[in-house]
């Protein structure tokens, strides 16, 4: 009886091991090579780049670099950025998307 409780605790522990990675991997996904390298050249990002964007969403850090910061953080914590032609406002510790600007 003990040996299957264990092999049960060992079995669930594996998946949630296993499940971990592919959730930490959703949050930190980065931009596709190519989009790379337009951003660190200093070229304009594609226009789909825009159709990511939505309250509740985090805002790619490769993004981020790209654009440049219309009011720094403030007591909330929250950041006003603009990149190429619209502005967001972002909670500056996470990059979540607060509020589009235009």
């Amino acid at each position: 009886m003990k040996i299957k409780a264990m092999l049960g605790i060992i079995m669930a522990s594996g998946l949630l091991l296993a499940t971990t990675p592919a959730m930490a991997k959703q949050e930190g996904k980065s931009l596709p090579p190519g989009l790379q390298k337009k951003v660190a050249e200093g070229r304009s990002l594609p226009p789909g780049w825009q159709k990511k964007l939505a309250v509740g969403h985090h805002l790619d850090r490769d993004i981020y670099s790209h654009g440049h910061i219309i009011e720094p953080i403030d007591n909330y914590g929250y950041v006003t950025v603009e990149i190429e032609d619209r502005r967001l406002r972002l909670l500056a510790a996470t990059l979540e998307i607060i509020e589009i600007l235009h």
